[in-house]
């Protein structure tokens, strides 16, 4: 991680099209995406379970807790325990 990535907000937050932004008043992506009424399918909120997985298209994330227990594949993020260093893109299925 580079040093120009970093937690400092806001971050543009693009989901399926839908621009939100992410604020430090936010824990985590998933609580900012659900505050914006975008739906995102999830059950443990702590990165254990992977049921959050979405693609991120576009930008940088990190996980401020360690990396998520849960698999993740090349490209996908789990919004429950990450939070955006940069503007992010996403896909939500």
């Amino acid at each position: 991680m580079s040093e120009s990535d970093t937690n400092e907000s806001p971050h543009k937050v693009i989901a399926n099209g839908q621009e939100v932004i992410f604020t430090d008043k936010q824990p985590d992506l998933l609580v900012c995406l659900e505050e914006a009424n975008i739906e995102v399918h999830y059950h443990c909120r702590d990165g254990f379970c992977g049921a959050c997985r979405v693609r991120l298209d576009k930008g940088q994330i990190r996980y401020p807790q360690g990396e998520p227990l849960a698999f993740v594949s090349e490209g996908e993020i789990l919004p429950c325990c990450c939070v955006p260093t940069s503007d992010i893109e996403l896909t939500i299925d």
